[in-house]
């Protein structure tokens, strides 16, 4: 049986076989490059009573980026895009988490890539809970952003010959969590 928002108060990490940290760029001006992530951490305090008082840290793995590519993931971790081996991770903290109500809820915090730390707000959507075959609590939400790539210092780019870019200034970031539930308080 699925718990109520207010008895889900606990300290929670994310399972990383079950998010996906993702992102969407468009390419050439005519289509989009969609990649995710595949090494991150992240740990979270909810509070049911009082969400505004939830928060939460994530660390990506910049040299995790994956877009189906491989040369185009080399080129994605370089100085051109997220320099990895310079900047080896992306972070997110929290400042601020609104309720909007229903399952909705507007997250502020910082965003850290390439060594720029700039603030974002991700809308995410509550999606559920549930118990695991293990006896595991755990909390799904939704959320994406959009970002200006070149706040963060990615500001790589070529000319198209029929005038254009060939990669946009937004990314979208998606992030599909899947966290469970370590300790209540």
């Amino acid at each position: 049986m699925a718990a109520e928002l207010s008895e889900l108060t606990g300290d929670y990490v994310l399972d990383p076989a079950h998010t996906r940290i993702g992102f969407v760029a468009r390419h050439a001006m005519v289509t989009k490059v969609r990649g995710s992530f595949h090494e991150f951490e992240g740990i979270a305090h909810l509070d049911g009573e009082d969400p505004a008082r939830s928060t939460a840290r994530v660390t990506i793995r910049a040299e995790s980026i994956d877009t189906g590519v491989q040369q185009r993931d080399q080129h994605l971790r370089t100085n051109d895009f997220l320099d990895a081996p310079n900047h080896p991770d992306i972070t997110f903290t929290t400042t601020a988490v609104e309720p909007l109500g229903g399952s909705e809820f507007r997250v502020t915090g910082d965003l850290t890539i390439k060594g720029t730390t700039r603030p974002v707000v991700i809308d995410f959507a509550y999606t559920g809970n549930a118990v695991d075959p293990y006896g595991n609590l755990r909390v799904g939400l939704e959320g994406s952003v959009t970002i200006n790539r070149k706040d963060f210092g990615v500001a790589w780019n070529a000319a198209l010959e029929g005038g254009g870019v060939l990669v946009g200034d937004k990314v979208v970031l998606e992030f599909d969590v899947s966290a469970i539930r370590q300790s209540q308080e």
